[in-house]
This record gives structure tokens, sequence and C-alpha cells, in this order.
């Protein structure tokens, strides 16, 4: 079954993540405004808010990741400071091969009983490869196993073309990801762990007694845009320089309440030339998404698209939508032209579970019959099933139809 709904003339905002970040859909239309030229080997520039890739280059590409390894090493740390397996205060030793390890540093030794908040500062602003090691031993046992680990969530998060070799980023045959890989974990790693995403917003730190000099966060982009919160940068000879930033802005009439809204974007540029090199694709990237489309907010959290009638159920109606708003990012100026229609089973049978998904939300730009975004509509509530009456009055009735 299929309705119609319109959405309110210059209706713009921009809210929560919407689905999984493996359903991606690109805003390819024919009113999609054309990508700045971006001089990197491959790039996409992902609107989080709406779910939307903006643009792209050689997304499924495979490249080496460099340091941009450690997003993966941080979300294991991270789930373990979730699951209470280890804390921030709890310290780590350091063993010979994390002390021995190449590359950059956050000059740490075998005397020192590191806490791990230090060693997640070190990793993720001084991109210390001796700091991941020591983080990868002490929440793995060994390097191997964490690797194990890695590799096994990456294929959780479906990252289908990523393979790990190591837990922080050197050179090593076969030690692969691609952009849209990188967009999963990104994306995962600021939802799943908004408790410790914070600290890839630090601009300056540096463990007592190591170089005063090695104190500053290698992404540039913190210093000069406001917005910008994080995530990483990474860079070998083969991989060349390569940054994923993330910038949150407040827009007017995003949020609720007459109280601003947010709308964020994830920008990821691969293989560029130099340091300066990511850090202006980045921010031109950024300005551009921000610019060239706007965000379509088309129902807010927790708020039904539609409400369609039960069968055999304790309630005559049961409510489809999101937990989440539901957002869509359109070319600025389009927003009047978004139309929607939701696609469901009919009839719907009782019983339903909270959360269960009862229809999609396709979402439409202009006459164009291919959908800007389908959004999967899940019962607000828990619509139990009737009585022994109720349900025996509606078989009749099903029957009848």
């Amino acid at each position: 079954m299929y309705c119609s709904l319109k959405v309110p003339r210059g209706l713009r905002a921009a809210a929560a993540l919407l689905l999984l970040v493996s359903t991606f859909l690109p805003a390819a239309h024919a009113q999609t405004p054309q990508a700045p030229e971006i001089a990197a080997r491959s790039y996409l520039l992902l609107d989080v808010t709406a779910n939307q890739i903006l643009a792209a280059k050689d997304i499924d590409s495979p490249v080496e990741p460099a340091s941009l390894t450690k997003l993966m090493t941080e979300y294991l740390v991270f789930d373990a400071l979730k699951s209470k397996k280890i804390d921030l205060k709890q310290t780590f030793g350091v063993s010979e091969r994390a002390w021995k390890m190449p590359g950059s540093r956050m000059f740490i030794d075998p005397k020192m009983q590191v806490p791990v908040e230090d060693l997640i500062k070190g990793m993720v602003v001084q991109s210390g490869n001796d700091a991941t090691m020591a983080l990868a031993e002490g929440v793995g046992g060994t390097a191997e196993h964490f690797v194990r680990l890695m590799n096994e969530q990456a294929k959780a998060l479906g990252m289908k073309s990523t393979a790990y070799k190591n837990p922080e980023g050197l050179t090593e045959p076969g030690h692969t990801t691609t952009a849209r890989d990188l967009s999963i974990l990104a994306t995962r790693l600021m939802r799943d762990f908004p408790d410790y995403i914070g600290y890839s917003a630090i601009k300056k730190y540096r463990y007592p007694g190591t170089p005063a000099a090695n104190d500053t966060n290698r992404n540039t982009l913190l210093f000069r845009d406001p917005t910008v919160d994080g995530l990483k940068t990474g860079h070998t000879e083969a991989a060349g320089y390569c940054m994923i930033a993330t910038a949150r802005r407040d827009f007017p009439n995003l949020g609720v309440a007459g109280a601003p809204g947010s709308r964020r974007l994830l920008a990821i540029v691969l293989g560029t030339t130099s340091d300066s090199a990511r850090a202006n694709e980045s921010q031109k990237l950024l300005n551009w998404g921000y610019t060239a489309f706007e965000a379509v907010k088309l129902f807010d959290a927790g708020q039904p698209v539609v409400a369609p009638s039960v069968w055999k159920g304790a309630a005559p109606t049961v409510k489809l939508g999101r937990p989440e708003a539901i957002v869509v990012a359109v070319a600025a100026g389009s927003a009047p032209k978004v139309k929607t229609q939701v696609a469901r089973p009919d009839p719907l049978v009782a019983p339903f579970v909270k959360g269960q998904q009862l229809g999609t939300l396709k979402v439409m730009l202009g006459e164009n019959p291919t959908p800007l975004a389908e959004v999967p509509l899940v019962a607000l509530e828990a619509v139990e099933e009737a009585g022994i009456l109720g349900r025996a009055w509606d078989s009749i009735r099903l029957w009848i139809k």
C-alpha cells in the first residue's frame, strides 16, 4: 500500500543520524550540484545527519589507510571502556615492541606505567604508534590477537573491503581499506561512543616528560575552523597524506521548540600530496557541502509518519516513524520539490514489538521516480494481540475483505 505526504514549503532542518551507515544513498539527481575539483586519489563527502553521500570519487578503490587505521583501534578501546573491561585511570605497561615502534610517537618507554586515558590522547592527538601498540596489547593481550579483533569488528560493521594487518597503520602487504569503509567506521565511531569521541577535538596534548614540541594535533582544521571536531589524519609514503574531517554547524531552523539544531558532515580525502593539501581539500568539501545542499527535516524524532489500522490488535492503529528525526539533503533551494510516499504491508496483523520495521518512507525530488532516500519505518510503540473475541471478529472481517 502507498500513500503520499506533502512536505511544507520551505521546511529545512538537520537532525539525528538516520538508518545504518551501510545503506548510504547518494544524492544522485539531475539537480545535484557539481562537486568542486578535489586533488586527492579518492574522496567522499557524507551528510551524516541525512545519511547521504553528497560527493564521491573512487570510494571503492583499495587504499592504504596509514594512521586512519587508528580509528578501528579507537573503536575497540572505546568499546572496552563502554563495557567496563578497562577504565580510563587504569595503567598499561609499555612493552619493548611498543617502545621501538617507528613513525610518529608519544615517546613512552618500558619504565612507564601509562594511564589508559593518556594512551588514548597519545594515539589520537599525537598519532603515536607507540601509544597505539600499548593499547592494542593492553586490550587484546597481544597485538596479533588485537588485529584479529579489528578484522572481526570490521566485518561486523559491514566494512566489506577492509583488511587489517596491524593496529597503527604502518605499511604492510594486504593492509587496505576504502573510502566507503572508512565512512562506515567513522560514522559508527561517532554514533556508538559519544562519551569518548571528544578526544578527537583535543588540539594540544603531551605526556609529562615527553618532548614539548610533540604536543600538536595533526588535524590542522581544528585550529582554523571552529566547527570541526575530528577525526584523524594519516600519512605514509605509500598512502600519501590522508584525512577524515568532520564538522557540526548549527542552523536556525533545525531543532525543535525554537532551539537551534545541528547538521554534521564528514569529509574523507585520501592520497593528497601534502599536509596542507589534505586540510585544504577537506575544508573545500565541507564548505561546499554546507552551501550547495540544504537539509530538509521531514519528521521529528518519534513523530508518527503514518498511523495505519491494525487487525487483531489490542490497539486500533500502530504509529510508524523513526526514533530519530528523518532528514534528507537536497540541492539548495530544492526543499519545496521534496515529496514522500509510504510503502507498507496491507493488512497489518498484530502483534508488533516496538522498533519492528513495518514500512518504508520513500523520498523523491520533484517528478524523478528514483528515490532520493528510502527510510525504514518502525513501530514507535508495541501493539499487543487482541483477545480471542477481537481476533475472531477481525478474522471474519478479513475473510469478507
